[in-house]
């Protein structure tokens, strides 16, 4: 069995003394998991580090063996991740989603979205709402996805304010007004476009982290990583530092 494709370093584990079993997400074959000899390297290390782009061809002598990784550099980027709070713990917060995701289930528009948020994560306005859209895509791909397109009560498309925490869908401003108390906020860049503030990101991290603890931690006895935390401190307080006055 041998395929090869573009992948993204999401982690890596010591294996033996030289080795090292690298678990990527890949553009066709989803995350995957496999052993590169000499992993630990001088030459290696720099290569072996989460948000490099890699080439990856991928060798098993059945396909349910965990295989081995040949790996060429693609963009090497992780130095610059290092740099700041929001890319550190960000790299982190989205391996962990992936890992939510059954291993070897092809997502390519995940991989796409990881490149595209990893270039981003230095910005903490444009990652903050990357992360959120990057969230509500693994929810979905999870099943459990959110209807924020129209109002569940009228189906009308027009200021929508609010998510019922009951069915994952819109609710407008006039017929939520009655049960704002029960209701989670809508941010309106999830729905109207436009560049996200502090009070809007702050509702897309509670508004997600809601879903996801609902539908996937607790079913399964897991907590929210300690790296989403992390990010989420570090978007907002970046955020904050930018634009004092934009939040309450």
């Amino acid at each position: 069995m041998q395929w090869s494709d573009q992948a993204i370093i999401i982690g890596v584990k010591r294996h033996g003394e030289a080795s090292v079993i690298a678990e990527v997400m890949t553009r066709a074959h989803g995350r995957h998991l496999g052993l590169v000899r000499g992993g630990r390297s001088r030459t290696m290390q720099p290569v072996m580090q989460p948000g490099n782009e890699v080439e990856v061809t991928w060798r098993a002598r059945l396909d349910e063996h965990l295989g081995e990784f040949r790996i060429e550099p693609v963009r090497l980027r992780a130095a610059r991740l290092m740099e700041a709070a929001t890319s550190v713990y960000g790299v982190q917060a989205m391996g962990a989603l992936l890992r939510l995701l059954p291993e070897r289930d092809p997502h390519p528009h995940l991989y796409e979205a990881l490149d595209v948020i990893l270039e981003n994560l230095h910005d903490p306005r444009d990652a903050g709402e990357l992360f959120v859209r990057f969230e509500i895509a693994v929810l979905n791909d999870l099943g459990f996805g959110l209807d924020l397109a129209e109002c569940v009560a009228t189906g009308a498309r027009a200021d929508l304010a609010y998510v019922s925490p009951k069915s994952g869908r819109a609710v407008s401003r006039a017929a939520g007004a009655p049960y704002a108390d029960k209701m989670l906020a809508l941010p309106a860049f999830l729905v109207e476009g436009g560049a996200a503030d502090y009070d809007s990101l702050l509702s897309a991290f509670r508004m997600t982290a809601f879903f996801l603890h609902r539908h996937v931690y607790e079913p399964r006895g897991i907590v929210l990583s300690a790296a989403r935390d992390g990010f989420v401190q570090a978007a907002l307080k970046a955020l904050m530092k930018q634009d004092p006055v934009a939040h309450t």
